[in-house]
């Protein structure tokens, strides 16, 4: 039997600002990574997603990212290991506040933008994180980049890790994500995006974006709830995957 779980970053949105379908998309995924008020997200906005996720049945899951609400955490700060660990800490236990608050448990941590494409290949980077999820609770699992830096810093911790794919994102041959300043980062073609998700699953390999043949591992899918077409995206992936006997359950 084939498992997959199936994740989407919300609580995004921030004062009078909306961001997301989360409502929408939480009925269609096993778990959400919820951000802390760093990249995105307030505390009024980080409690209603931890009850609408409550609710849900679905497991919840930290989302920290860069101090950075002006670039979303999309640019790189060069934090040193002591402010990301700092940082890191910070941010779990502010959502593990609000999980403990609504009598729900704190699953995982996956970190946001910058700071995850960074902690995939930089190794200080990376163990300054797991360090912090360490620290702050050793049963969480560590959700990262397939094969990167991050997972196996988190290996090293003795934390339960999860590598995590990108359906709608290119992959570079070296197996990281193509950089979204280059205009092939994302995919375009949603039944082609919705074949490699099951490729990934059940043969643990994809193609590049140069047409390599590349290796990975899929413990969980990440699908973005942002756009247009996102929730007939997130319902064709999942109807893809059930159709093919795969079983989408949250990481443990």
């Amino acid at each position: 039997m084939f498992t997959v779980d199936l994740n989407c970053d919300l609580g995004e949105s921030f004062g009078r600002y909306a961001l997301g379908l989360d409502a929408e998309v939480i009925p269609l995924v096993s778990s959400c990574n919820v951000a802390c008020g760093m990249h995105a997200g307030d505390p009024l906005v980080m409690k209603k997603t931890v009850a609408m996720a409550a609710d849900a049945r679905i497991a919840i899951g930290a989302h920290p990212g860069y101090p950075d609400l002006q670039g979303f955490g999309r640019r790189d700060l060069n934090l040193s290991p002591e402010e990301a660990y700092a940082f890191t800490v910070y941010q779990i236990g502010a959502l593990a506040g609000f999980c403990a608050a609504q009598g729900v448990e704190l699953n995982h941590v996956k970190p946001h933008g910058q700071l995850y494409n960074r902690a995939a290949v930089d190794a200080d980077l990376a163990s300054a994180i797991a360090q912090a999820v360490c620290d702050v609770d050793s049963e969480l699992v560590l959700v990262g980049l397939a094969n990167g830096k991050l997972i196996e810093a988190g290996r090293a911790r003795g934390l339960a890790v999860a590598q995590e794919f990108f359906t709608d994102r290119n992959y570079t041959d070296e197996g990281t994500l193509v950089p979204r300043s280059r205009a092939d980062a994302l995919i375009a073609d949603e039944e082609f995006a919705v074949r490699r998700a099951v490729r990934a699953v059940k043969e643990g390999t994809i193609e590049s974006a140069s047409g390599k043949t590349i290796a990975i591992q899929a413990d969980t899918i990440c699908v973005h709830g942002d756009n247009a077409h996102a929730l007939e995206f997130v319902s064709k992936i999942r109807s893809a995957l059930e159709s093919e006997g795969i079983e989408i359950k949250p990481v443990e």
